[in-house]
């Protein structure tokens, strides 16, 4: 039996000291150890560190999304500072936007910090890539993925990309439940 090739998930770290050396990337590992605890099915990670500038953002997303990444996952440039532009860089390459996966993790982090409603995280749909922005601080990191991943793997498949499973005693991934077949008489 071959084993299923696996998936391509783009990790995209946006700082502007972390891109020139001047500081840790914290954020990028935070979201790949996520994955490493959430994900059972084979996957594989495709990092990027670039500057907060948004053609630099815009071109790492497109280019993830043409590499065959389902899912790209963002970390920093979402909130009010005028260098963070992270949302704008993903509503510059989507063709659909998601704006449900922003609502649910704000609402979230207001349970842990008031400033949450200064978070301008997104989500959209890149060609058949799924795209979600998380803030940069590693703990909200896993506090945001919690609360949207369990509906990535279902919208992974209705991108018709590869099948992504959870440890189901970490996450509970939502798909619904196939309908039988109408009876032909």
């Amino acid at each position: 039996m071959t084993q299923p090739t696996p998936a391509s998930i783009g990790i995209v770290t946006v700082s502007d000291r972390a891109s020139r050396g001047e500081y840790q990337d914290r954020g990028g590992p935070a979201i790949e150890a996520y994955l490493q605890e959430v994900l059972q099915s084979p996957w594989q990670a495709v990092p990027r560190l670039v500057p907060d500038d948004i053609d630099a953002i815009a071109d790492a997303l497109q280019e993830l999304s043409e590499q065959g990444c389902c899912l790209i996952i963002t970390t920093g440039g979402t909130g009010p500072a005028l260098r963070d532009v992270t949302p704008e860089a993903t509503e510059r390459v989507c063709d659909k936007m998601m704006p449900g996966f922003g609502e649910q993790m704000r609402q979230v982090s207001l349970q842990f910090v008031p400033t949450a409603i200064l978070s301008r995280q997104t989500a959209g749909i890149c060609g058949s890539s799924l795209i979600v922005n998380l803030p940069g601080q590693p703990k909200a990191i896993a506090e945001c993925l919690d609360a949207v991943f369990p509906a990535i793997p279902y919208c992974i498949d209705l991108l018709e990309g590869p099948r992504l499973e959870t440890d189901p005693a970490r996450c509970q991934a939502f798909r619904p439940k196939s309908k039988p077949a109408p009876d032909p008489q």
